[in-house]
C-alpha cells in the first residue's frame, strides 16, 4: 500500500518541486505579497522588513555550513570509514539497508539534530557501496531521522524554556525538560516513530526494476597520496606533528567545557567535529583534501540562508506569522488546542524555518492562549516544537546539507518524505491530544 503511495507522490515531486532556491524566490514573493494584502504593510515598507532581516542568519548560516564540512571531514576519515563500512556490511538485504539507515539516522537525530543530517546521510552513502537499494529512498530514509529532532535533547524550544533567563521567562516561568523532552507523551510519541518510520521506509521500497541504483564508485572518495618530496612546505603539509598539536589543544578544550558544566550546542558540535576530523585525518593535507571534497555541497546553504532570513524578517515585522498563529490558535478549545498549535506551527515552519526564530514568532501568541483555556503549558510549548519539525519533511530548507553530501537534489527524494509527513503527522497529533 504505501509502495503504491509513494510512486505518484515521488512522480509528482519530481515533476514540479522546483530547486529550492527557486522554491525560496517563490516563498519570498508570497511573504511579502501576504504581508501588503493581510497586514497592510506598504511596498516600501516591506522591502525594508525584507532588506533588514536578509543577513540576520549569517552566522547561523556559517554554522550550518560547518555542520556539513565538519562532519563529512570526520565522517571521511580513515577510522570512521572502517566503522561506517562494517555496519554497512551487516544490512545484508535491500530491506535491512533501509531499516538501518532509518534508526542510525533516528537515534543520531535525537542526541542532536545536526549530528544526525551529517551522520544519516554519510552512513546512507556507504549502504549505497555495498547494497543495491533505491539511493533514493536511502537519502529519504536518512532524512526521515530528522523528524524526531524537536523532540530530542538538542531541541531548541524545550531547552530555551529550561534555561534561567529565557525571553518569556516572566510570562512561563521556567519549565523543566522533564517536563517537555522526557515526559511520557514526549517520549511515547518519539518510541512510535522510532518503530513506526523504519517499517514505513522498508514498505515504500519501489520494485526492483523501477529502483534507482548508483554505481559504488561514483560514490567513493578519492584517498589523498601523500608525496615523498622533502621540501620544508611539504614536510609540514604531510607531518603529523602540527595536527596532533592543535587536535589535543582542541581535545582539551572540551575536557576543560564539559568538565566546567557547559553543555552541547551547535558550535560545541561543530568544534568536536572538527577536533575529530584533525587528529583522525591525521595530516593537514589529508584534512584539507577532505574539505575540498566537503565543500561542494555548501553552495545551497551560501545562497538559500539569506532568502529565509529576509522572509522570516517580513513575517515578524509585519505581524504576519503571529496572525496566522493567533488565527489557528482561536479555532481550538481546551481539547483541541494542540492540535491547532501543532498545526500553526507547521505552517509558520514553511516562512520561518528556525526552530528559535519560529519560537519568538509564536510564543506571545499560543502561550498566553494555553493559559487561558487551561492548557499545560508544557505540552503547549512541544505542540509548537513539534510542529517545527514535522513540516521540515517537506520544506527542503533542512535537508540542504544532507543533500549537498548525498548529490541529489529536494525533488529526487521529498516523494518519499510526504508519505513521512503524512504518518508522522497522525502520530505526532494523536500523542499531543490523546496521551
Amino acid at each position: 500500500m504505501l509502495r503504491a503511495l509513494s510512486r505518484p507522490l515521488t512522480g509528482l515531486v519530481e515533476k514540479y518541486l522546483p530547486d529550492p532556491f527557486v522554491l525560496v524566490i517563490v516563498l519570498t514573493l508570497i511573504t511579502m505579497g501576504s504581508a501588503m494584502a493581510f497586514q497592510g504593510s506598504a511596498p516600501v515598507d516591506v522591502l525594508r522588513m525584507w532588506g533588514d532581516g536578509f543577513w540576520s542568519l549569517l552566522s547561523f548560516s556559517m554554522q550550518m555550513l560547518f555542520v556539513l564540512v565538519s562532519g563529512f571531514m570526520m565522517a571521511s576519515t580513515p577510522p570512521v570509514r572502517k566503522l561506517l563500512s562494517w555496519l554497512a556490511s551487516r544490512a545484508g538485504s535491500a530491506g535491512s539497508a533501509i531499516v538501518m539507515v532509518s534508526l542510525v539516522s533516528l537515534a543520531a537525530s535525537w542526541l542532536n539534530w545536526g549530528f544526525g543530517l551529517v551522520v544519516g546521510a554519510l552512513f546512507a552513502k556507504e549502504v549505497a557501496r555495498q547494497i543495491e537499494a533505491d539511493y533514493r529512498l536511502l537519502i529519504a530514509s536518512a532524512y526521515s531521522g530528522f523528524l524526531i529532532w524537536h523532540g530530542g535533547v538538542s531541541g531548541s524550544i524545550p531547552l530555551s524554556i529550561a534555561t534561567e533567563g529565557h525571553p518569556f521567562a516572566d510570562q512561563i516561568g521556567i519549565i523543566p525538560t522533564s517536563e517537555t523532552i522526557f515526559s511520557f507523551y514526549n517520549l511515547a510519541i518519539v518510541a512510535a516513530l522510532v518503530v513506526v518510520i523504519p517499517l514505513v521506509n522498508r514498505a515504500m521500497m519501489p520494485p526492483a526494476d523501477r529502483a534507482v541504483i548508483v554505481d559504488p564508485e561514483l560514490l567513493r572518495e578519492e584517498e589523498v597520496e601523500e608525496t615523498g618530496e622533502r621540501t620544508p612546505a611539504d614536510w609540514l603539509e604531510t607531518s603529523p606533528i602540527l595536527s596532533w598539536i592543535i587536535g589535543l589543544a582542541g581535545a582539551a578544550f572540551l575536557v576543560v567545557h564539559f568538565a566546567g558544566g557547559g553543555g552541547l550546542s551547535l558550535d560545541i558540535v561543530n568544534f568536536t567535529f572538527l577536533t575529530l576530523a584533525i587528529l583522525l585525518h591525521g595530516t593537514p593535507r589529508r584534512l584539507l583534501a577532505s574539505l575540498d571534497e566537503g565543500i561542494k555541497g555548501g553552495a545551497g546553504i551560501v545562497i538559500q540562508f539569506p532568502f529565509y532570513a529576509g522572509i522570516m524578517g517580513i513575517m515578524t515585522a509585519s505581524g504576519l506569522a503571529a496572525a496566522m498563529s493567533e488565527g489557528l490558535v482561536s479555532l481550538s478549545n481546551g481539547f483541541t488546542f494542540p492540535f491547532w498549535a501543532f498545526l500553526s506551527a507547521g505552517i509558520v515552519n514553511f516562512f520561518v524555518p528556525s526552530g528559535g526564530g519560529q519560537w519568538a514568532v509564536q510564543a506571545p501568541v499560543v502561550m498566553p492562549a494555553a493559559e487561558a483555556l487551561g492548557i499545560d503549558q508544557a505540552r503547549a510549548a512541544m505542540a509548537v516544537a513539534w510542529g517545527d519539525a514535522w513540516t521540515n519533511m517537506i520544506q527542503p530548507f533542512w535537508a540542504l546539507p544532507l543533500l549537498g553530501i548525498a548529490g541529489l537534489r529536494a525533488r529526487d527524494m521529498m516523494g518519499f518524505c510526504v508519505v513521512h509527513l503524512l504518518i508522522g503527522g497522525l502520530i505526532i497529533t494523536l500523542g499531543l491530544t490523546l496521551l
